[in-house]
C-alpha cells in the first residue's frame, strides 16, 4: 500500500486551520439521528486535533442535493447530535467557501470545532472543480480525509483537497486501511473470501479479483445458485441469472488455474414462496423441485464451510449467505459469521467484514463486535475488493508535501 502521512506526522497544530473530511451522511428521523455509527467514527479524529489546539473544519456531505441549497440536506441538522458524542461544542458554518465562512472560522477559538455546510451544495463538487478545490483550500493550512466511505469518490472535499494542501489520514480512515492492507494487501494464508447478495452481475469485478488472491472463496446468497445452474444443477424457481453461466464457468476455470477452493453449497434450505417462516425442507442440491426456490444454505455445508475457515488465517466477507432479512433464512449467516467470531475471539484468524448488508447480518449474530474489523462502507468496501485504487486514498499518498 502507498505511503501516507497521518495524525501522528501532523506536527504542531495550534491555531492551524485544519480541513477534516468526514462521513457525517447518518440516517435521520426528522431533527433526530437513528444511527450515530458515523459519528462515532468520527469522534476520535475531531477529539485529538481539538486537544492539540488546531481550529478543526468538518467537510462533509449530506444526501444528494444536486449542487442545490436544500434546507432538509443542511448540516446544520447534524451539528448538535455531533457535539452531543463528542461531548464538546461544535459550532455550524453557513458554507464551506468564500468570505463570510473565513470570518467565521476567524473568530473559531484555538481548540474549537466547526461544521462547515454541505459540500453538495455546490455543483463543483461532484465534478471535482478545481476552483472549488481552491475555495475550500483557502479556509485551511492543512487537510485530513477521514472518510473511507467516501474515498471511491473522486470529489473536490475527498481527492482535489489532497492535492491543494498537505494531507493526512486521519484515526478512522487509517484504521480503516490498516485492516484492510492485512486483509488483502499483505494477508496470512490460507486465505478465505465469503461472497454472498442476491446478483452475480453486481460482484463480477470483485469475484474475478479475488480468485487470484485466496485460497477459500465462499460462494452464498442468489449468485449460489448461478453457479450452481452454471454447473447443470436445476435450481427450481431460485434467483438466478442464467444469462450468466458462460460468465460463472470462466471464474470457476480461473479459480481452478489459481488453486483456489471455490465452496458451492451441496445441501440448500427450499421454500415454495418466500415469506418469513414458510415451510421448508433442507435437500440436496440435484433435488430442488421445479416449483421450491433455493433461499439459505443447508447445515451441512455450513459445518464443512465452518471446518475450510478452522484452516485459514485470513478472512474477508462481503454479502450475506442466504435471504437472512427473512427468518428462518439467516441461519447459515448466523452460524458461519458466529464460526468466524469464535475463531478471531482465540487468535486463529483475521476477519474483515463490510458492506451495509453484511454489516446488518453480523449485527444479527451478535458477532460484529468480535471480527477484527467491520467497515460501514459500501461502495468504498466493494472497490476496495475489486482491486481498484480509490481516489482518495490515492491522493493521500501523492499529497503536496508528501513527495
Amino acid at each position: 500500500m502507498s505511503r501516507f502521512k497521518t495524525l501522528d506526522d501532523i506536527g504542531d497544530v495550534t491555531g492551524k486551520r485544519v480541513l477534516v473530511r468526514e462521513d457525517l451522511n447518518v440516517p435521520m428521523d426528522g431533527a433526530r439521528v437513528t444511527d450515530d455509527t458515523r459519528l462515532r467514527a468520527a469522534a476520535p479524529t475531531l477529539a485529538e486535533l481539538s486537544d492539540k489546539g488546531a481550529k478543526v473544519l468538518v467537510l462533509a456531505h449530506f444526501g444528494r442535493p444536486k449542487g442545490e441549497r436544500t434546507p432538509d440536506m443542511s448540516l446544520a441538522l447534524v451539528t448538535q447530535p455531533l457535539s452531543a458524542v463528542l461531548g464538546r461544542e461544535v459550532i455550524f458554518i453557513d458554507d464551506c467557501v468564500g468570505a463570510d465562512a473565513a470570518r467565521a472560522i476567524d473568530m473559531l477559538p484555538e481548540g474549537g470545532i466547526a461544521i462547515l455546510e454541505n459540500t453538495r451544495f455546490h455543483k463543483g463538487e461532484e465534478k471535482n472543480d478545481d476552483a472549488l478545490c481552491d475555495g475550500m483550500a483557502a479556509l485551511g493550512d492543512l487537510y485530513v480525509n477521514d472518510a473511507f466511505s467516501a474515498a471511491h469518490r473522486a470529489h473536490a472535499s475527498t481527492e482535489g483537497l489532497a492535492r491543494k494542501l498537505p494531507a493526512y489520514a486521519g484515526r478512522s480512515m487509517q484504521t480503516e486501511l490498516e485492516a484492510l492492507e492485512k486483509a488483502l494487501g499483505t494477508p496470512e494464508h490460507p486465505v478465505a473470501a465469503v461472497v454472498g447478495g442476491a446478483k452475480v452481475s453486481t460482484k463480477l469485478d470483485v469475484l474475478k479479483h479475488l480468485v487470484a488472491l485466496v485460497d477459500h472463496l465462499i460462494i452464498g446468497g442468489g449468485m449460489a445458485n448461478t453457479f450452481l445452474a452454471a454447473r447443470g444443477i436445476d435450481v427450481g424457481k431460485s434467483l438466478c441469472e442464467h444469462d450468466l453461466k458462460d460468465t460463472a464457468l470462466a471464474i470457476l476455470d480461473a479459480a481452478d488455474k489459481a488453486g483456489c477452493t471455490v465452496h458451492l453449497p451441496y445441501d440448500v434450505v427450499v421454500a415454495k414462496e418466500f415469506r418469513a417462516n414458510p415451510p421448508t425442507r433442507t435437500v440436496n442440491v440435484h433435488e430442488v423441485a421445479a416449483d421450491e426456490m433455493i433461499l439459505d444454505v443447508g447445515p451441512a455445508a455450513v459445518e464443512a464451510l465452518a471446518d475450510a475457515l478452522k484452516t485459514c488465517r485470513t478472512l474477508v466477507w462481503n454479502g450475506p449467505m442466504g435471504a437472512f432479512e427473512t427468518p428462518p433464512f439467516d441461519a447459515a449467516t448466523v452460524a458461519l459469521a458466529r464460526t468466524a467470531a469464535a475463531l478471531t475471539k482465540e487468535g486463529s484468524l483475521v476477519s474483515v467484514a463490510g458492506g451495509g448488508d453484511t454489516v446488518a447480518a453480523l449485527n444479527q449474530a451478535g458477532v460484529a463486535d468480535d471480527f477484527t474489523f467491520v467497515s460501514t462502507a459500501g461502495g468504498a468496501f466493494l472497490e476496495w475488493m475489486e482491486g481498484k485504487e480509490l481516489p482518495g486514498v490515492a491522493a493521500l499518498s501523492k499529497s503536496v508535501g508528501n513527495g
